[in-house]
């Protein structure tokens, strides 16, 4: 695949190839670009391909002598049960064309004519900035950002909501305790198995927990609410330049009462102080919703997520499970026996992006 296009920005061409094996001046290219995100590194090729088995087109945007302009990294999900999709990056939040913009239009560009020939159901471009595209742009999903402040003293006497501070003091008297690191993976995966199954929604495999834990691990934080030696909440989420985003998070429902999760999400915040991160992500949501308004208590601020899609059937979303047509297919796991959700959920999750 190989597309020579003229920028109108600049009057130069660009050339659109893909990428084959110089992931490091990929990672070198992302790192330094205005928009690039952990979502752009040149690992989730290996993660998305070995460990899910999906097939990856990575797309550079480039001139004649080979000065680059901009990246896409593109992943094909597709199955006779969920559907085709070409997403940057399924199962992330972000992902979408960076660099000038008009590497971000000759990648565009290059993306739904991808999605034209492989006859994909939607094409979606999981941009946290504003593209320069005509085609339609998604507002089905937003995040929803918190300034931190300098140090956990005041963090936890002036930018958290007393609101949220009575309830961090109840789980703390409970002997409630925060644990993070590499070694909390396996206890996070517990918790986030037995949450995912009372959402009805299948979980994703414990090898791409593992593997994500080995290709990011200057990024990656593990973290987990004990109860002695019992995990009650847990979450993982990556840090990039001076955020960190909160990007899977769990707990277990019959210990809400005590707040274990409150606990999780401040102790996340403190973990983040402690790095000299300056902002906390709480991760996507969907607008209106009971997370969206869950994360909004804690005082962050709103921010959409500019998503271009391509569709020729006019598709707007890949599966989630409050559409429609899954909500049988939700009630009916929820009431399965967890090893069987376990066994079955990993075969299911990697096509539901």
């Amino acid at each position: 695949m190989t597309e020579r296009q003229t920028a109108p920005w600049t009057g130069s061409d660009i050339t659109v190839t893909i990428l084959e094996d110089d992931t490091a001046s990929w990672d070198e290219f992302v790192r330094e670009t205005e928009h690039g995100t952990f979502c752009h590194l040149s690992e989730w090729r290996r993660i998305m391909s070995d460990v899910l088995g999906h097939e990856c087109v990575y797309l550079i945007a480039e001139d004649g002598a080979g000065r680059r302009y901009g990246c896409l990294p593109l992943v094909r999900v597709k199955s006779r049960l969920f559907g085709h999709y070409l997403v940057s990056m399924p199962f992330l939040n972000y992902g979408g064309p960076i660099g000038t913009p008009a590497a971000q239009v000759a990648l565009t560009r290059q993306a739904v004519t991808e999605a034209k020939r492989s006859k994909a159901d939607l094409l979606e471009l999981r941009a946290r900035h504003f593209v320069p595209t005509d085609l339609h742009v998604s507002d089905r999903k937003i995040t929803v950002v918190m300034d931190l402040p300098g140090s956990r003293e005041q963090l936890l006497q002036e930018t958290i909501p007393s609101s949220r501070r009575r309830q961090i003091r109840r789980a703390t008297r409970e002997g409630f305790e925060a644990r993070f690191g590499p070694d909390q993976a396996e206890a996070f995966y517990e918790v986030f198995t037995r949450n995912m199954r009372t959402l009805g929604t299948p979980v994703l495999p414990r090898e791409f927990f593992v593997e994500i834990g080995k290709g990011f691990a200057e990024h990656l934080v593990f973290g987990v609410v004990y109860r002695e030696k019992t995990p009650l909440a847990s979450g993982c989420g990556f840090v990039w330049r001076n955020e960190f985003e909160l990007t899977w998070v769990a707990s277990l429902r019959e210990y809400d009462r005590l707040y274990p999760n409150m606990l999780l999400y401040s102790s996340f915040m403190e973990e983040a102080i402690d790095r000299g991160v300056g902002i906390f992500n709480f991760g996507r949501c969907t607008p209106g919703g009971p997370t969206h308004k869950f994360k909004h208590q804690w005082g962050g601020a709103d921010f959409l997520l500019p998503w271009p899609q391509w569709s020729p059937r006019g598709v707007t979303a890949t599966p989630t499970p409050d559409r429609p047509r899954y909500r049988l297919a939700v009630a009916v796991w929820k009431r399965l026996p967890i090893r069987l959700t376990n066994r079955l959920g990993p075969r299911l999750s990697r096509y539901i992006p």
